[in-house]
Order: C-alpha cells, then structure tokens, then sequence
C-alpha cells in the first residue's frame, strides 16, 4: 500500500493557491478541468517531494475548486484520504471480513471508497491497470455516501 493524497474542497481557488504555493510554498504540478463534471482539480507538492510527485502522482495534495458555488460547513472542504494498493479485491474483502462497509465498490476493478470509524472518506485505487470486473464487487450497490 502507498499513500497518494489528501483532496481539500477549496471556495476560492485563487486565493487557495496564493496560501498553498505563494506563502506555504507548495508546486502546483498538474491541473485538470472538467467540462461536463463542473470542477477544476489542482495538484500540488512540498519541494522535496516535487520530482516524485511528478513522476508518479504521490504524494501530493489535491485541491478541488467546484465551479457552482458552495459553502463548506462542518469540514465539508475535506475530501478524503488516498492509497494505491496492489490488489483492490483482495484488500476491500479484507476490509468487509473485519465489518467495514464497502460505500462505493471496486465495480470497475480500480476505485473504491470506504470511511474509518470517524467517517473519514477513504479512497483505493488499483496500483497500475485496472482488475478486470469481478462479483460481488460488480453488482454491489453504492452504500451511504463517501
């Protein structure tokens, strides 16, 4: 397992960028628009971990500036916490043997989402090519929220 990042929701993203990497001196090292999902995602790394954060997305924080306006209450801004696994199969049936709600199955063998006892979202990602689809993961229903 390998950390990747930790996504905040940011109100304004210009003066979220002016804190981050103007003043905190993060790098923003990658950006991405979403047209039809109506964000933008900003990615950002320490100095010293700039070169691997380039290389392989890790670690970084993401920023996440939603176009339509919102107000973030009771840390709403914090998104969720990421790690890439080897075996997403093998570590979400981990997970639901030890009880843990699987809120949002790897139905696509790549992405799933699950919340620690606090509700902190949690996102895995499949390391490398996604698995192929395979049950129950494919037919599981999306449970709460994540």
């Amino acid at each position: 397992m390998r950390y990747l990042h930790t996504m905040v929701r940011v109100k304004d993203l210009d003066a979220s960028l002016d804190f981050y990497c103007n003043i905190f001196g993060l790098t923003e090292f990658r950006r991405m628009d979403s047209e039809k999902g109506r964000f933008t995602l900003v990615f950002l790394a320490a100095r010293d971990d700039l070169d691997r954060a380039r290389g392989e997305m890790a670690p970084c924080l993401e920023l996440t500036y939603n176009w339509d306006t919102e107000d973030y209450a009771g840390g709403r801004n914090f998104g969720h916490l990421a790690y890439e696994v080897d075996d997403i199969y093998a570590i979400c049936q981990k997970l639901v043997d030890h009880g843990v709600i699987i809120n949002r199955p790897p139905r696509d063998g790549h992405m799933a989402f699950v919340r620690s006892p606090d509700g902190i979202s949690i996102e895995i990602l499949q390391k490398g090519e996604s698995l192929a689809p395979a049950e129950p993961w494919l037919s599981m229903p999306n449970t709460g929220a994540w």
